[in-house]
């Protein structure tokens, strides 16, 4: 698999696409190892350099997180990123059933993997603080992934795709919101309480929109 040909095709033509990763054989490793941990790093990579080495102000003020700190809510951001594609899958796959899909683990790890690539390139976005919400507005693209995803890979009857998104997305946002407050109790900051679930939480928003939606 091509990683540039795969971002391109999932975004620019989902529809073709989705049936092209459902025939393909993948396992929770190659999932992550050629494709989510990759793209995980863009998003945390670039809240680092945007929190801790451009910095973020208002009225003439300038501030930047503290490189240890940023540091370490670059680690736990990216290990979070992860978490939520598997949380999601999970959700995915149990929720089949009743809107008479049919439970496929891998089959959800692929749409929740895939779904998530407007979210992690969206991430470039936290170079400049001001400008993160654009990364969420990218991600809500996701939500229109999962949804065209869902018969293909989920076998979901097409008339029941739009309410399984719905309580997907739903799930999706409280299981973020649950994991990013309980990583952050562990970042070791003295400004945790501040900073750290701030930048957690925005990471997780992102992700999760379609938390991943």
């Amino acid at each position: 698999m091509n990683l540039v040909q795969r971002v391109q095709d999932i975004l620019l033509k989902p529809k073709a696409t989705w049936p092209a990763i459902d025939a393909e054989p993948a396992d929770t490793a190659s999932l992550y190892k050629n494709y989510v941990m990759i793209l995980a790093l863009i998003p945390a990579v670039a809240g680092f350099i945007g929190l801790s080495v451009i910095g973020f102000g208002a009225f003439g003020v300038n501030f930047r997180v503290p490189v240890v700190t940023g540091l370490v809510n670059m680690v736990v951001g990216y290990v979070l990123s992860l978490v939520m594609v598997f949380v999601l899958a999970l959700i995915i796959d149990a929720l089949a059933p009743t809107f008479e899909g049919t439970k496929s683990q891998i089959g959800a790890l692929k749409l929740s993997a895939y779904a998530s690539t407007a979210s992690f390139l969206g991430g470039v976005f936290s170079l400049i603080p001001s400008l993160s919400i654009l990364g969420a507005l990218a991600a809500l693209y996701g939500i229109y992934l999962i949804y065209i995803g869902l018969p293909v890979l989920m076998k979901c009857p097409p008339d029941k795709a739009l309410a399984y998104t719905a309580v997907v997305v739903v799930c999706a946002i409280i299981g973020g919101v649950v994991i990013a407050w309980v990583l952050s109790l562990l970042t070791p900051s003295p400004t945790r309480v501040s900073t750290a679930p701030f930048a957690m939480q925005v990471a997780a928003m992102q992700q999760m929109v379609p938390p991943r939606l």
